[in-house]
């Protein structure tokens, strides 16, 4: 019996340390990039392509100092602010109430109809798009850009909260209807409440794929609305690079993306498990 018990202790502290082991190489394997990123960002090109010198360097901040000063990276830091946070918005206030339509009626044709959109190549809306905005006079605006971003986040928004809505018991809704509310009203006051943690990983999703698009701005934008993808395009030149400049402008890009989903990291993991199982 002790022996059994030995080995089956000795067995549970072997797969507790494999797992462990396992945890750190994936930690490993994933965070090296980022880490890699930072230091480089406080070296100068030298530095940045010379192997020997990955932990061994004099840092400097003169890159930081240069994005801001001699790119102007301010202005499409702004301008990808509004773009992503308008676009978000306007996704969400249309998202959420198609989501939860499609969830409650189990619309599974529109639902699909709404997959086979999202699974579309973005790039092949680019020269649609672009020839209608022309038509428009829209191009180099926010409106285009805004647009282009919503049509892709939406289909996202609506597939992450419509198992989400799926998941919530009807009886609540019931209850709310009873006392007098409207199906807005029950909308409004229950559902929306109990959704938050969904519709916040909803909006970061939504958030971070117009934060970081390069595609959509590369064709429509002018020099007024500049997102960051493109800014970070401007370290490229024919004749060299600046790494230095774009490990310091990839690191101000990643580091509003990280610190929101940091704090809201309990709601991220609440939201997209929240379909798993139904109530």
């Amino acid at each position: 019996m002790l022996d059994h018990v030995a080995v089956s202790k000795r067995k549970r502290i072997i797969q507790t340390t494999l797992f462990y082991l396992l945890v750190i190489i994936m930690l490993t394997i994933v965070l090296f990039p980022f880490f890699w990123m930072i230091l480089a960002s406080f070296k100068i090109n030298a530095d940045i392509l010379n192997i020997e010198k990955l932990f061994s360097f004099v840092p400097t901040f003169k890159n930081y100092i240069s994005v801001f000063i001699d790119y102007n990276f301010v202005k499409p830091l702004v301008n990808s602010f509004i773009i992503s946070f308008v676009s978000t918005m306007l996704a969400l206030l249309l998202g959420l109430p198609a989501a939860y339509a499609i969830g409650r009626h189990r619309m599974h044709l529109f639902s699909g109809i709404i997959l086979m959109i999202r699974i579309i190549p973005a790039i092949s809306f680019l020269v649609p798009w672009y020839l209608l905005f022309t038509k428009l006079k829209l191009t180099g605006t926010y409106t285009s850009l805004i647009i282009c971003h919503l049509i892709v986040s939406l289909p996202t928004i609506i597939w992450i909260m419509i198992p989400y809505f799926e998941s919530i018991p009807r009886d609540l809704e019931m209850a709310a209807k009873i006392d007098g509310a409207s199906n807005m009203g029950t909308f409004c006051k229950v559902m929306m409440p109990l959704a938050t943690p969904g519709i916040l990983t909803a909006g970061i999703l939504a958030f971070i794929f117009s934060w970081n698009n390069f595609m959509f701005a590369l064709i429509l934008c002018s020099n007024k609305t500049t997102t960051l993808p493109i800014a970070i395009y401007q370290f490229i030149s024919y004749s060299n690079v600046n790494w230095g400049g774009i490990m310091a402008a990839s690191v101000i890009i990643t580091l509003p993306i990280i610190i929101i989903s940091f704090f809201l990291q309990r709601y991220i993991i609440t939201g997209l498990t929240a379909g798993a199982v139904k109530g």
